[in-house]
């Protein structure tokens, strides 16, 4: 049995985690540092909805 809220806790580690592979390419290839910040900028917009998302009475 899952727990109610499990199928999107996933869907948001899926996401943080295609964010963060998205950063470490755009860091690691030369000239692609749009990548890396857009990846960075995704992750963290990610996490925050997350927690946002996650706070009782909301």
């Amino acid at each position: 049995m899952t727990a109610p809220g499990a199928p999107m806790v996933y869907f948001i580690l899926a996401l943080l985690a295609i964010w963060l592979i998205l950063a470490i390419v755009g860091t690691l290839i030369k000239g692609l540092f749009w990548l890396a910040l857009l990846g960075g900028v995704l992750f963290v917009a990610t996490a925050v909805w997350a927690r946002w998302q996650s706070r009782p009475g909301v």
